[in-house]
């Protein structure tokens, strides 16, 4: 009987010892990434995780991720402005265009500092949902002078227009993620 119990008790141990040197995989769920969660139901989520993942800086909350979202957005306008100054118009109708695009797009990245602003100065209390109102609306106003810019092209060349298009609808993708990641804000509160 003794002989049986030290045998059981070497054999556990044997099984044990065994069991320290397998690896035993179980089956994890990966880390929630905040970009990840945060990007999955933007309008263009793709974009979204490219410019936010790429972004240089901390992303510990969903403010700095909305922060983000803008700084990435006026950066993008800012390019816009810059590729459409390169234009070389050749009719009266492609400057006049051309010059309300740069107009707009220059009232758009004002639009878009003051909300930058916005967020970085939102704190939680009784003004917070006026405070976020008020970045809500002024990024709304961008995707709108964003939108109204390519209204001048519309009987422009075709080859001058899409490449506006091109320019202005990769601005308003990013602004539009902006947006949906104060929106977002709002959301996460409640």
């Amino acid at each position: 009987m003794r002989m049986a119990l030290v045998f059981s008790y070497i054999l556990s141990l044997f099984f044990l010892l065994l069991l320290s040197f397998s690896p035993i995989t179980t089956p994890t769920k990966p880390p929630q990434d905040l970009v990840y969660t945060s990007c999955a139901h933007a309008r263009y989520p793709n974009i979204c995780l490219r410019t936010l993942s790429s972004y240089p800086g901390p992303a510990n909350s969903l403010r700095d991720l909305a922060q983000a979202g803008v700084k990435i957005s006026i950066s993008r306008s800012h390019k816009a402005s810059n590729y459409l100054l390169q234009f070389k118009s050749h009719s009266k109708r492609e400057r006049g265009a051309l010059g309300d695009c740069i107009q707009q797009m220059s009232d758009s990245v004002y639009e878009l500092t003051k909300t930058l602003s916005e967020l970085q100065n939102l704190r939680k209390g009784s003004e917070y949902k006026w405070h976020l109102s008020n970045a809500e609306t002024w990024v709304s106003a961008a995707l709108t002078y964003e939108d109204t810019c390519l209204d001048g092209f519309k009987e422009i060349k075709v080859q001058v227009r899409s490449d506006v298009k091109r320019a202005i609808t990769n601005v308003a993708k990013v602004t539009s993620n902006a947006l949906y990641l104060i929106n977002s804000l709002d959301e996460s509160r409640g």
